[in-house]
């Protein structure tokens, strides 16, 4: 589980994102704070992975509130003012939402933080992020959550991207481009325009192809150099 709280001075914005997270069951509501002194009061004495904070909010600014927090947990700011995004970023926050957002644009916020190895060191022994790591690929207008372990390549077909799991294959309009972002690279590999290819599930390198279970993935010339590296 990814215990987190609301920070936000709209009661609204809370219905809003309680609402999103729910569809996720590794997300465990911890507290709802109204303030970044409500907030910051509870943070003292519980552990957070994961905070949704708004930058507009009376006395202490969102952004400011971060910089007060002397280890603060993954944030994922909600708010209304774009301009700020950039001096958020600079902060190193996890995703910057722009409201109103839609539940698909939270769900790629909520990768973000599932494929991110550290957050595994903030969440408490009792409440920890299984080892395996999830992610949530949108396709028969559900999203389908699945395990990075069962994953073997993605390959982009036309418009849409072929998500090819052990037992089974999901179809989904997100582009390649955006599986290589949520992607850790420590575990997944380019090897063609069209294919990302998971390395744990590498069988053999023959020439231009990789083979993969059953699979013959094309290296394309653009990724030979990456392939190289892989094999030294």
């Amino acid at each position: 589980m990814i215990p987190y709280i609301i920070v936000d001075d709209e009661p609204i914005a809370h219905r809003i994102i309680q609402g999103f997270a729910n569809e996720f069951s590794h997300l465990k509501l911890m507290h709802n704070c109204y303030s970044a002194m409500e907030a910051m009061e509870f943070l003292r004495t519980n552990d957070v992975a994961l905070m949704f904070l708004d930058i507009n909010m009376p006395k202490i600014p969102g952004l400011e509130f971060i910089k007060m927090l002397r280890m603060p947990p993954k944030v994922i700011i909600t708010s209304a003012y774009e301009e700020y995004a950039l001096e958020g970023y600079e902060l190193s926050v996890t995703d910057y939402l722009l409201k109103p957002f839609s539940f698909e644009r939270f769900a790629k916020a909520i990768q973000k933080v599932a494929t991110n190895e550290s957050i595994k060191k903030e969440v408490p022994a009792s409440t920890a992020v299984p080892q395996t790591e999830r992610i949530f690929v949108k396709g028969d207008k559900k999203h389908h959550q699945i395990a990075l372990n069962e994953l073997l390549f993605v390959e982009s077909v036309g418009s849409y991207c072929k998500v090819v799991l052990e037992n089974e294959s999901l179809i989904t309009h997100e582009k390649i481009s955006n599986f290589e972002r949520i992607l850790p690279s420590a575990k997944f590999i380019r090897s063609h325009k069209s294919f990302i290819v998971s390395k744990a599930h590498i069988k053999t390198i023959e020439g231009n192809r990789i083979i993969l279970e059953n699979h013959r993935i094309p290296i394309g010339q653009t990724y030979k150099a990456t392939i190289r590296k892989l094999l030294s």
